[in-house]
């Protein structure tokens, strides 16, 4: 379970429901498709992320029915529970430009009204050098830090995985809660590993059905922009990113292969 049984965001019991495979349905997941290389979101990931940005976990869908359990607070730059620094979720900011190691997204697939439930985060958690004091993880204390995004269907929600987060307990009785969740990282990041684990390596064979130059390139595996990343251009196009033939003329003499 994702809370802790009789605290304030277990709700009234019924676990969550998860649903994956979201970018395997063939003409169903265009939509879904479309969030890899969005042009309206394209520059939000390239401010975040930086070019070269990739996908890293396979998204899914999130679903609560009333009365459906949250998640306990989790994440942070500081892991809000053990207070020890985590790389592998961190923001910085250096001489004004972002980056976070890992990038939330959530495409809203219902209206979340305030008091609904569902996606919570602490503001500025993401800067924060501290664990969280004892009860607030569970959302027992200090409920007036915890924040519920009001969305509409169809709004994208864009957090950083160093952001304090997690979900409260789904309270509308005329709709389920339905969200789809996705995580990107910076070129050279990795957290998941499906992108070469798949049944002998690569994503699922699906995924890449019917995708175009700049949501193929957003599959790739980590690797620096400089060794022939294709890069999405503010016009959707992909530019190659590359070092000098010399440097490449090195390698190949030196390891016998393209790249070092």
């Amino acid at each position: 379970r994702d809370a802790k049984e009789g605290t304030a965001l277990y709700g009234s019991g019924p676990g969550r429901k998860d649903m994956g495979r979201v970018l395997e349905w063939g003409e169903e997941s265009k939509v879904f498709k479309s969030v890899l290389a969005h042009p309206k979101l394209v520059p939000y990931f390239h401010g975040l992320l930086g070019k070269g940005y990739r996908l890293d976990h396979l998204p899914f869908i999130i679903a609560q029915d009333i009365g459906g359990e949250g998640f306990q607070l989790h994440g942070g730059t500081v892991d809000c529970t053990s207070g020890e620094y985590n790389p592998h979720l961190a923001y910085t900011c250096h001489q004004g430009i972002l980056r976070n190691a890992l990038l939330g997204v959530n495409v809203m697939l219902v209206d979340h009204n305030a008091g609904d439930g569902g996606f919570c985060v602490v503001k500025g958690s993401h800067k924060s050098n501290f664990k969280m004091p004892s009860g607030m993880v569970d959302g027992d204390k200090y409920q007036e830090f915890i924040t519920q995004p009001t969305t509409k269907a169809g709004d994208v929600v864009l957090f950083s995985e160093g952001t304090v987060h997690g979900a409260m307990a789904w309270t509308p009785t005329d709709k389920q809660r339905r969200t789809c969740l996705y995580r990107f990282s910076p070129a050279t990041n990795v957290y998941g590993r499906s992108y070469f684990g798949h049944e002998g390596g690569g994503w699922p064979k699906a995924m890449y059905d019917d995708l175009d130059e700049a949501q193929l390139s957003v599959l790739e595996a980590p690797y620096a922009n400089r060794l022939d990343r294709p890069n999405i251009k503010d016009d959707g196009s992909i530019e190659i990113t590359t070092r000098n033939k010399r440097k490449q003329q090195h390698d190949q003499e030196v390891f016998g292969t393209k790249y070092f």
